[in-house]
């Protein structure tokens, strides 16, 4: 009996270690590769055709070196897709040839893109806008980028509709893309995301749920016999993976094998892998060229042999035919938009001894670019309206709408567009229109009070004031963070001064000037803050406005003012003297203190302050409650 178990227990041993080199022999087995694909992108080019100056020396972008890296990637990868990611349009003055000649996708063509989606900023002439570009585009005859987005459509009530599903027909803009590459058949559709409709409010477009789109599209191009499905995402994707819109993509719709993710500006130096999809983002304006080379392997699965962001700088050399027909698109800018402001390409409007980089977000301490921009619409105000100036106006620019820096150096028509290039005019231009509106005093420090307390969770929200002069306390409550505020002359006037001139009534009213866009927004601060805050522009009857086109204002010639244009000629008013030196640093017009001293956190307390103080207080009032009645049960005890 003793024997049989023991031979019993080395059968069960042999088993047992057989088993486990089984198992060894199979997990040592290497999955097989079937073959390789590799996928060059971008993503937010924003018409930027041209270099844009780095400081230093450095450029970053352009077309023409662009297509450079193209040609080489292809060189090394002959089946390589080239897809883009959406927002191909508006960010330089060549956006201004967007309706009438689609210079955008036109180069995109030439380029060899296969397929882009659309982008928020694709509507900033609105759906009928964003029809006539394609119109112009598939009138061509050129070679073009395939279309896909599957989740915005026009509306049913839009009363273009009709002309606008004609225009996206006559291009071929379709939800999904089956295109065969290197004997892989490959299945693209395009998304536009949740922040992404929200930042196009006049497209007139409905969103459908991208993830639902997005199932419905994998599932189609299954079906339709894909083996490599990939979306071009406007949605973005975010450090709080609760806001990463495309990361919520990849976990809820498996089996999408790329997400070439647009619309938040991101650089991703690695992909994010998420449900075994990866997502990459190779950054704006041109600045990389994103390769992404994946094995796919006989499991069904992918794993990642490259990935690479390759940088357009001023160490590529440019594709001559690409610069040429970027040159040909500047000489149309020429003839058909700056003519009538007497203008050039590359004008040299005056020059800085210094930089005047975008805002950085967070940083509430004043921004000189915003302040200049705020400025030239004061100066517009007092130069260029037909009508004559009127005082007490306020003038403010956002931190959104502020697109590019301006460098040390000659700065140039370009460059001064570059900075404000979003929006169309009620001309069907390019540029949004200065508006004036009329405020309370109360509603102008509220305005000031968004800019305090909303600008830390929401940095597009920071304003840039002219004609006025305020400071807050960072460690005050919420929306009551403003300390003093007062009217002050413009520098322009009197030479630099912050000192303010004259106390605001709550009660009167302000002239206020603005962009259209940022008019339209100050009617969102209710919603944004909770009900807490609320500005209801005016007409200069203290009536709500209801159509802000009656608020445009106009040159002598009776043109709209552009926001763009404004700054333009504020800068070409400095002539060869340079931008005034008062520019070079925060000026003191906008003071912000972190100081905690009592007296100042509590002087001058709204209903806010005052509702959550006095819960505090009644809090104080019930712990103290609590603590003496448990001392008396205590007393009571040991009594």
């Amino acid at each position: 009996m003793r024997e049989f178990r023991r031979f019993g227990a080395a059968v069960l041993a042999v088993l047992l270690l057989c088993s486990l080199l089984s198992i060894s022999a199979a997990a040592a087995e290497p999955v097989a590769v079937e073959g390789e694909t590799t996928i060059l992108f971008t993503h937010d080019l924003h018409s930027h055709f041209l270099p844009q100056d780095t400081g230093g020396g450095g450029q970053s972008g352009g077309y023409a070196r662009l297509k450079a890296a193209i040609n080489a990637e292809r060189e090394k990868h002959p089946d390589a897709l080239l897809l883009d990611g959406g927002d191909f349009s508006i960010g330089s003055l060549v956006q201004t040839l967007y309706t009438t000649q689609a210079a955008e996708l036109r180069t995109m063509g030439a380029m060899g893109y296969d397929a882009t989606t659309i982008g928020n900023h694709e509507f900033d002439h609105k759906g009928t806008g964003f029809a006539e570009m394609l119109t112009s585009a598939a009138a061509s005859g050129e070679r073009l980028p395939a279309m896909v987005c599957a989740n915005y459509k026009p509306a049913a009530d839009h009363p273009d509709r009709d002309l606008i599903r004609s225009a996206m027909d006559g291009y071929g803009v379709q939800e999904t893309l089956l295109l065969e590459r290197g004997g892989v058949t490959y299945g693209i559709f395009g998304l536009m995301g949740v922040d992404s409709d929200d930042c196009a409010p006049t497209s007139g477009f409905t969103l459908e749920d991208p993830a639902a789109a997005a199932k419905r599209c994998a599932e189609s191009l299954r079906a339709q016999g894909a083996e490599f499905i990939i979306c071009l995402s406007h949605s973005g994707t975010d450090g709080d993976v609760k806001k990463s819109e495309d990361e919520q993509l990849a976990q809820n719709v498996p089996g999408i094998g790329v997400i070439v993710s647009g619309h938040t500006h991101t650089t991703l130096e690695a992909p994010i892998v998420v449900n075994g999809t990866y997502i990459v983002s190779a950054g704006p304006y041109s600045q990389n060229l994103g390769s992404i080379t994946l094995q796919r392997l006989s499991d069904g699965s992918l794993r990642l042999s490259d990935y690479r962001l390759i940088p357009i700088d001023e160490t590529v050399t440019g594709d001559a035919d690409t610069a040429s027909m970027v040159e040909g698109w500047k000489a149309m800018v020429g003839e058909e938009y700056l003519a009538r402001y007497g203008l050039t390409y590359d004008q040299v409007l005056t020059t800085a001894q210094f930089d005047l980089p975008t805002p950085s977000s967070g940083v509430q301490e004043g921004n000189a670019l915003g302040f200049l921009v705020a400025d030239a619409f004061q100066w517009a105000c007092h130069n260029l309206t037909a009508d004559s100036y009127l005082a007490d106006t306020v003038t403010v620019t956002a931190d959104g709408v502020l697109r590019a820096p301006l460098r040390q150096g000659e700065i140039t028509v370009s460059e001064a567009f570059d900075v404000l290039s979003m929006g169309v005019g009620e001309d069907g231009t390019s540029g949004f229109p200065l508006v004036a509106v009329y405020l309370s005093g109360k509603e102008l420090k509220a305005a000031m009070e968004v800019d305090a307390s909303v600008t830390p969770i929401m940095p597009a929200a920071q304003l840039y004031m002219s004609g006025v002069s305020y400071g807050f306390n960072t460690n005050r409550m919420f929306f009551n963070r403003v300390t003093d505020s007062h009217l002050a002359e413009p520098p322009f006037v009197n030479g630099f001064t912050a000192v303010g001139l004259e106390t605001i009534n709550d009660e009167a009213l302000y002239r206020v000037v603005t962009g259209m866009y940022s008019a339209q927004m100050l009617g969102t601060v209710k919603e944004k803050s909770m009900g807490l805050l609320s500005l209801v522009p005016k007409d200069a009857q203290g009536s709500p406005i209801q159509d802000f086109t009656n608020c445009i204002l106009y040159d002598k010639n009776g043109n709209e003012i552009k926001e763009w244009y404004a700054l333009a000629a504020y800068l070409q008013s400095f002539g060869q003297e340079g931008i005034p030196g008062w520019y070079a640093a925060p000026d003191g017009r906008k003071a912000v203190s972190d100081s905690l001293n009592p007296v100042e956190l509590l002087k001058h307390p709204n209903w806010i302050t005052l509702a959550v103080l006095a819960v505090l207080l009644l809090f104080i009032l019930l712990v103290v409650l609590v603590v003496r009645t448990i001392r008396r049960r205590k007393k009571r005890k040991t009594a």
